[in-house]
Protein backbone atom coordinates (compact mmCIF):
# COMPACT_ATOMS: atom_id res chain seq x y z
CA UNK A 1 0.00 0.00 0.00
CA UNK A 2 2.89 2.37 0.80
CA UNK A 3 4.39 1.84 -2.67
CA UNK A 4 1.05 2.77 -4.26
CA UNK A 5 0.83 5.95 -2.17
CA UNK A 6 4.40 6.84 -3.14
CA UNK A 7 3.58 6.27 -6.81
CA UNK A 8 0.50 8.51 -6.53
CA UNK A 9 2.52 11.19 -4.73
CA UNK A 10 5.27 11.22 -7.37
CA UNK A 11 2.70 11.34 -10.15
CA UNK A 12 0.89 14.23 -8.45
CA UNK A 13 4.17 16.13 -7.97
CA UNK A 14 5.03 15.71 -11.65
CA UNK A 15 1.61 17.00 -12.76
CA UNK A 16 1.80 19.84 -10.26
CA UNK A 17 5.28 20.89 -11.52
CA UNK A 18 4.11 21.02 -15.14
CA UNK A 19 1.03 22.95 -14.13
CA UNK A 20 3.13 25.39 -12.05
CA UNK A 21 5.35 26.28 -15.04
CA UNK A 22 2.29 26.92 -17.21
CA UNK A 23 0.53 28.96 -14.53
CA UNK A 24 3.65 31.07 -13.86
CA UNK A 25 3.90 32.06 -17.53
CA UNK A 26 0.18 32.84 -17.61
CA UNK A 27 0.53 34.90 -14.41
CA UNK A 28 3.27 37.07 -15.98
CA UNK A 29 1.20 37.70 -19.11
CA UNK A 30 -1.91 38.63 -17.09
CA UNK A 31 0.02 41.10 -14.88
CA UNK A 32 1.65 42.67 -17.90
CA UNK A 33 -1.77 43.06 -19.55
CA UNK A 34 -2.82 44.94 -16.38
CA UNK A 35 -0.20 47.58 -17.21
CA UNK A 36 2.55 46.32 -14.92
CA UNK A 37 6.07 46.41 -16.30
CA UNK A 38 7.73 43.17 -17.35
CA UNK A 39 10.07 43.49 -14.34
CA UNK A 40 7.22 43.85 -11.85
CA UNK A 41 5.21 41.12 -13.56
CA UNK A 42 8.07 38.62 -13.52
CA UNK A 43 9.05 39.32 -9.89
CA UNK A 44 5.42 39.20 -8.68
CA UNK A 45 4.68 35.98 -10.58
CA UNK A 46 7.94 34.35 -9.46
CA UNK A 47 7.46 35.15 -5.76
CA UNK A 48 3.73 34.32 -5.77
CA UNK A 49 4.09 31.05 -7.63
CA UNK A 50 7.20 29.91 -5.79
CA UNK A 51 5.39 30.38 -2.49
CA UNK A 52 2.28 28.70 -3.90
CA UNK A 53 4.41 25.83 -5.25
CA UNK A 54 6.02 25.43 -1.83
CA UNK A 55 2.63 25.24 -0.12
CA UNK A 56 1.36 22.82 -2.76
CA UNK A 57 4.36 20.49 -2.31
CA UNK A 58 3.98 20.64 1.47
CA UNK A 59 0.31 19.70 1.05
CA UNK A 60 1.15 16.76 -1.21
CA UNK A 61 3.84 15.49 1.19
CA UNK A 62 1.56 15.85 4.22
CA UNK A 63 -1.12 13.76 2.51
CA UNK A 64 1.54 11.20 1.61
CA UNK A 65 2.02 10.38 5.30
CA UNK A 66 -1.38 11.30 6.71
CA UNK A 67 -4.80 10.67 5.21
CA UNK A 68 -7.72 11.90 7.37
CA UNK A 69 -10.48 9.34 7.64
CA UNK A 70 -14.09 9.88 6.68
CA UNK A 71 -14.88 11.12 10.17
CA UNK A 72 -12.03 13.68 10.00
CA UNK A 73 -12.84 15.45 6.72
CA UNK A 74 -13.16 18.70 8.70
CA UNK A 75 -9.38 18.59 9.18
CA UNK A 76 -8.87 19.00 5.44
CA UNK A 77 -11.12 22.07 5.30
CA UNK A 78 -9.45 23.71 8.31
CA UNK A 79 -6.01 22.98 6.84
CA UNK A 80 -6.95 24.56 3.48
CA UNK A 81 -8.35 27.72 5.09
CA UNK A 82 -5.34 28.11 7.39
CA UNK A 83 -2.96 27.64 4.47
CA UNK A 84 -4.78 30.30 2.41
CA UNK A 85 -4.54 32.77 5.33
CA UNK A 86 -0.82 32.09 5.83
CA UNK A 87 -0.19 32.43 2.08
CA UNK A 88 -1.93 35.83 1.92
CA UNK A 89 0.01 37.09 4.94
CA UNK A 90 3.38 35.98 3.55
CA UNK A 91 2.82 37.18 -0.03
CA UNK A 92 1.73 40.58 1.24
CA UNK A 93 4.71 40.83 3.58
CA UNK A 94 7.33 39.68 1.04
CA UNK A 95 6.11 41.78 -1.90
CA UNK A 96 5.81 44.88 0.29
CA UNK A 97 9.44 44.41 1.37
CA UNK A 98 10.58 44.01 -2.25
CA UNK A 99 8.54 46.92 -3.69
CA UNK A 100 8.58 49.26 -0.71
CA UNK A 101 9.00 52.31 -2.97
CA UNK A 102 6.43 51.27 -5.61
CA UNK A 103 3.32 52.99 -4.30
CA UNK A 104 1.12 52.23 -7.30
CA UNK A 105 2.08 48.55 -7.19
CA UNK A 106 1.41 48.28 -3.44
CA UNK A 107 -2.10 49.61 -4.01
CA UNK A 108 -2.56 46.98 -6.75
CA UNK A 109 -1.23 44.33 -4.36
CA UNK A 110 -3.81 45.19 -1.69
CA UNK A 111 -6.62 45.13 -4.23
CA UNK A 112 -5.50 41.78 -5.68
CA UNK A 113 -5.25 39.89 -2.36
CA UNK A 114 -8.89 38.65 -2.44
CA UNK A 115 -8.34 37.26 -5.95
CA UNK A 116 -5.05 35.67 -4.90
CA UNK A 117 -6.89 34.10 -1.93
CA UNK A 118 -9.54 32.59 -4.21
CA UNK A 119 -6.91 31.23 -6.61
CA UNK A 120 -4.88 29.76 -3.74
CA UNK A 121 -8.04 28.25 -2.24
CA UNK A 122 -8.94 26.61 -5.56
CA UNK A 123 -5.44 25.25 -6.14
CA UNK A 124 -4.98 23.76 -2.66
CA UNK A 125 -8.51 22.34 -2.78
CA UNK A 126 -7.81 20.74 -6.17
CA UNK A 127 -4.59 19.21 -4.85
CA UNK A 128 -6.50 17.85 -1.84
CA UNK A 129 -9.30 16.38 -3.97
CA UNK A 130 -6.93 14.83 -6.52
CA UNK A 131 -4.81 13.36 -3.73
CA UNK A 132 -7.91 11.93 -2.04
CA UNK A 133 -9.13 10.40 -5.32
CA UNK A 134 -5.76 8.82 -6.07
CA UNK A 135 -5.47 7.49 -2.55
CA UNK A 136 -8.93 5.93 -2.66
CA UNK A 137 -8.29 4.48 -6.12
CA UNK A 138 -5.12 2.79 -4.91
CA UNK A 139 -6.84 1.66 -1.73
CA UNK A 140 -9.65 0.05 -3.76
CA UNK A 141 -7.12 -1.67 -6.03
CA UNK A 142 -5.24 -2.96 -3.00
CA UNK A 143 -8.47 -4.17 -1.43
CA UNK A 144 -9.45 -5.98 -4.64
CA UNK A 145 -5.99 -7.53 -4.87
CA UNK A 146 -6.20 -8.74 -1.27
CA UNK A 147 -9.69 -10.11 -1.91
CA UNK A 148 -8.45 -12.06 -4.94
CA UNK A 149 -5.55 -13.47 -2.90
CA UNK A 150 -7.91 -14.43 -0.06
CA UNK A 151 -10.33 -16.15 -2.46
CA UNK A 152 -7.44 -17.94 -4.17
CA UNK A 153 -6.10 -19.13 -0.82
CA UNK A 154 -9.55 -20.30 0.21
CA UNK A 155 -9.97 -22.19 -3.09
CA UNK A 156 -6.61 -23.90 -2.63
CA UNK A 157 -7.49 -24.81 0.95
CA UNK A 158 -10.85 -26.24 -0.11
CA UNK A 159 -9.25 -28.20 -2.96
CA UNK A 160 -6.70 -29.65 -0.56
CA UNK A 161 -9.46 -30.53 1.88
CA UNK A 162 -11.47 -32.29 -0.83
CA UNK A 163 -8.44 -34.34 -1.91
CA UNK A 164 -7.74 -35.31 1.71
CA UNK A 165 -11.35 -36.36 2.22
CA UNK A 166 -11.24 -38.68 -0.81
CA UNK A 167 -8.00 -40.50 0.05
CA UNK A 168 -8.90 -42.08 3.43
CA UNK A 169 -11.97 -43.81 1.95
CA UNK A 170 -9.85 -45.71 -0.57
CA UNK A 171 -7.04 -46.28 1.93
CA UNK A 172 -9.31 -47.88 4.54
CA UNK A 173 -10.84 -50.20 1.94
CA UNK A 174 -7.38 -51.27 0.76
CA UNK A 175 -6.14 -51.89 4.32
CA UNK A 176 -9.22 -54.00 5.05
CA UNK A 177 -8.55 -56.04 1.90
CA UNK A 178 -4.89 -56.50 2.87
CA UNK A 179 -5.97 -57.65 6.32
CA UNK A 180 -8.29 -60.25 4.74
CA UNK A 181 -5.50 -61.53 2.45
CA UNK A 182 -2.70 -61.75 5.04
CA UNK A 183 -3.61 -65.27 6.19
CA UNK A 184 -5.34 -66.72 3.11
CA UNK A 185 -3.09 -65.25 0.39
CA UNK A 186 0.08 -63.72 1.94
CA UNK A 187 1.77 -63.22 -1.44
CA UNK A 188 -1.20 -61.26 -2.75
CA UNK A 189 -1.27 -59.23 0.47
CA UNK A 190 2.44 -58.40 0.06
CA UNK A 191 1.86 -57.41 -3.57
CA UNK A 192 -1.06 -55.22 -2.58
CA UNK A 193 1.03 -53.47 0.10
CA UNK A 194 3.70 -52.64 -2.50
CA UNK A 195 1.11 -51.36 -4.96
CA UNK A 196 -0.59 -49.28 -2.28
CA UNK A 197 2.75 -47.79 -1.24
CA UNK A 198 3.56 -46.83 -4.84
CA UNK A 199 0.08 -45.38 -5.34
CA UNK A 200 0.27 -43.22 -2.21
CA UNK A 201 3.78 -42.04 -3.13
CA UNK A 202 2.48 -40.87 -6.50
CA UNK A 203 -0.47 -39.20 -4.79
CA UNK A 204 1.84 -37.12 -2.60
CA UNK A 205 3.87 -35.98 -5.60
CA UNK A 206 0.78 -34.76 -7.43
CA UNK A 207 -0.93 -33.13 -4.47
CA UNK A 208 0.44 -29.62 -5.14
CA UNK A 209 -0.11 -29.62 -8.93
CA UNK A 210 -3.17 -28.01 -10.49
CA UNK A 211 -2.94 -29.81 -13.85
CA UNK A 212 -0.97 -32.80 -15.09
CA UNK A 213 -0.81 -34.63 -18.47
CA UNK A 214 -3.75 -36.97 -19.00
CA UNK A 215 -1.42 -39.87 -19.80
CA UNK A 216 0.25 -39.39 -16.41
CA UNK A 217 -3.12 -39.49 -14.68
CA UNK A 218 -3.91 -42.73 -16.55
CA UNK A 219 -0.66 -44.32 -15.31
CA UNK A 220 -1.61 -43.40 -11.77
CA UNK A 221 -5.09 -44.82 -12.34
CA UNK A 222 -3.55 -48.12 -13.45
CA UNK A 223 -1.85 -48.44 -10.05
CA UNK A 224 -5.20 -48.02 -8.37
CA UNK A 225 -6.84 -50.59 -10.69
CA UNK A 226 -4.12 -53.14 -9.94
CA UNK A 227 -4.94 -52.81 -6.26
CA UNK A 228 -8.66 -53.20 -6.92
CA UNK A 229 -8.05 -56.27 -9.10
CA UNK A 230 -6.28 -57.89 -6.16
CA UNK A 231 -9.32 -57.08 -4.01
CA UNK A 232 -11.98 -58.31 -6.41
CA UNK A 233 -10.04 -60.85 -8.48
CA UNK A 234 -11.46 -62.00 -11.82
CA UNK A 235 -14.79 -60.27 -11.14
CA UNK A 236 -13.39 -56.87 -12.09
CA UNK A 237 -12.69 -56.11 -15.73
CA UNK A 238 -11.64 -52.68 -16.96
CA UNK A 239 -11.85 -51.39 -20.52
CA UNK A 240 -9.89 -48.20 -21.36
CA UNK A 241 -10.16 -46.51 -24.75
CA UNK A 242 -8.39 -43.20 -25.45
CA UNK A 243 -7.64 -41.24 -28.59
CA UNK A 244 -4.02 -40.15 -29.26
CA UNK A 245 -4.82 -36.44 -28.89
CA UNK A 246 -6.40 -37.06 -25.49
CA UNK A 247 -3.11 -38.32 -24.08
CA UNK A 248 -1.52 -34.90 -24.68
CA UNK A 249 -4.21 -32.95 -22.84
CA UNK A 250 -4.11 -31.81 -19.21
CA UNK A 251 -6.33 -32.81 -16.31
CA UNK A 252 -6.51 -32.02 -12.58
CA UNK A 253 -4.50 -34.65 -10.67
CA UNK A 254 -6.25 -37.48 -8.83
CA UNK A 255 -9.51 -36.75 -10.63
CA UNK A 256 -10.18 -40.14 -12.22
CA UNK A 257 -9.49 -42.40 -9.25
CA UNK A 258 -12.52 -41.39 -7.13
CA UNK A 259 -14.80 -41.52 -10.19
CA UNK A 260 -13.58 -45.01 -11.14
CA UNK A 261 -13.79 -46.06 -7.49
CA UNK A 262 -17.39 -44.91 -7.49
CA UNK A 263 -18.06 -46.98 -10.64
CA UNK A 264 -16.45 -50.08 -9.13
CA UNK A 265 -18.34 -49.65 -5.87
CA UNK A 266 -21.77 -49.42 -7.48
CA UNK A 267 -20.91 -51.96 -10.17
CA UNK A 268 -19.53 -54.75 -7.98
CA UNK A 269 -21.33 -54.26 -4.68
CA UNK A 270 -24.64 -56.14 -4.44
CA UNK A 271 -23.68 -58.33 -7.42
CA UNK A 272 -21.94 -61.73 -7.66
CA UNK A 273 -20.98 -61.90 -11.34
CA UNK A 274 -18.22 -60.34 -13.40
CA UNK A 275 -18.44 -56.60 -14.04
CA UNK A 276 -16.78 -54.43 -16.67
CA UNK A 277 -16.03 -50.80 -15.91
CA UNK A 278 -15.31 -48.79 -19.07
CA UNK A 279 -13.38 -45.56 -19.54
CA UNK A 280 -13.46 -43.72 -22.86
CA UNK A 281 -12.09 -40.29 -23.74
CA UNK A 282 -12.29 -37.98 -26.74
CA UNK A 283 -11.90 -34.29 -27.66
CA UNK A 284 -14.98 -32.15 -28.25
CA UNK A 285 -15.10 -28.32 -28.57
CA UNK A 286 -11.76 -27.80 -26.78
CA UNK A 287 -12.90 -30.10 -23.99
CA UNK A 288 -11.41 -33.39 -22.91
CA UNK A 289 -14.51 -35.56 -22.46
CA UNK A 290 -14.18 -38.67 -20.29
CA UNK A 291 -17.02 -41.19 -20.01
CA UNK A 292 -16.89 -43.80 -17.25
CA UNK A 293 -19.62 -46.46 -17.27
CA UNK A 294 -20.56 -49.29 -14.95
CA UNK A 295 -23.52 -51.69 -14.80
CA UNK A 296 -25.77 -51.76 -11.75
CA UNK A 297 -28.58 -53.94 -10.54
CA UNK A 298 -31.84 -52.02 -10.82
CA UNK A 299 -33.46 -54.34 -8.29
CA UNK A 300 -31.01 -53.56 -5.50
CA UNK A 301 -29.82 -50.04 -6.31
CA UNK A 302 -31.51 -46.78 -7.17
CA UNK A 303 -30.90 -45.34 -10.62
CA UNK A 304 -29.03 -42.38 -9.15
CA UNK A 305 -26.93 -44.47 -6.78
CA UNK A 306 -23.74 -43.20 -8.38
CA UNK A 307 -24.28 -39.69 -7.03
CA UNK A 308 -22.08 -40.32 -4.01
CA UNK A 309 -19.84 -38.07 -1.95
CA UNK A 310 -16.97 -38.81 -4.37
CA UNK A 311 -18.79 -37.38 -7.37
CA UNK A 312 -20.01 -34.38 -5.42
CA UNK A 313 -16.43 -33.65 -4.36
CA UNK A 314 -15.20 -33.97 -7.95
CA UNK A 315 -17.90 -31.56 -9.13
CA UNK A 316 -16.85 -29.09 -6.45
CA UNK A 317 -13.18 -29.39 -7.46
CA UNK A 318 -14.00 -28.73 -11.11
CA UNK A 319 -16.04 -25.67 -10.17
CA UNK A 320 -13.21 -24.27 -8.02
CA UNK A 321 -10.68 -24.82 -10.80
CA UNK A 322 -12.70 -23.72 -13.84
CA UNK A 323 -15.66 -21.74 -12.38
CA UNK A 324 -18.14 -23.90 -14.28
CA UNK A 325 -20.90 -26.15 -12.98
CA UNK A 326 -21.51 -28.08 -16.20
CA UNK A 327 -18.32 -30.17 -16.23
CA UNK A 328 -19.71 -33.28 -14.54
CA UNK A 329 -23.04 -35.00 -15.01
CA UNK A 330 -24.42 -38.51 -14.81
CA UNK A 331 -27.06 -40.54 -16.57
CA UNK A 332 -28.63 -43.96 -16.16
CA UNK A 333 -30.03 -46.08 -18.96
CA UNK A 334 -30.69 -49.82 -19.37
CA UNK A 335 -28.92 -50.70 -16.08
CA UNK A 336 -25.82 -48.78 -17.16
CA UNK A 337 -24.67 -45.82 -15.07
CA UNK A 338 -22.48 -43.24 -16.89
CA UNK A 339 -20.38 -40.47 -15.40
CA UNK A 340 -19.22 -37.82 -17.85
CA UNK A 341 -16.36 -35.43 -17.08
CA UNK A 342 -15.45 -32.43 -19.24
CA UNK A 343 -12.05 -30.80 -18.74
CA UNK A 344 -11.47 -27.42 -20.50
CA UNK A 345 -8.25 -27.22 -22.51
CA UNK A 346 -6.61 -23.84 -23.08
Amino acid sequence: MKSNILYSTNRLLAVYSAWWIFFSCLHILVLHKLNLSWKLSIIDASVSNLLLALFGIITILIYKFYQPGKSNRLYRMVYILVLVGVYNFLIDLILQKIFVSETAYLIFLKQSLPIRSVITLLIITCITIINWLLYNLNENKEREKNQVEIESTMREAELAKLRQQLQPHFLFNSLNSINALVVAQPNEARKMVQQLSEFLRGTLKKDEQKLIPFKEELKHLQLYLEIEKVRFGHRLNVSIENCELCLETNIPPLLLQPVVENAIKFGLYDTVGDVTVSLKSFIEDKLLVIEITNPFDENTQKANAGNSFGLESIQRRLYLLFARKDLLFTKSENSIFTTILKIPQT
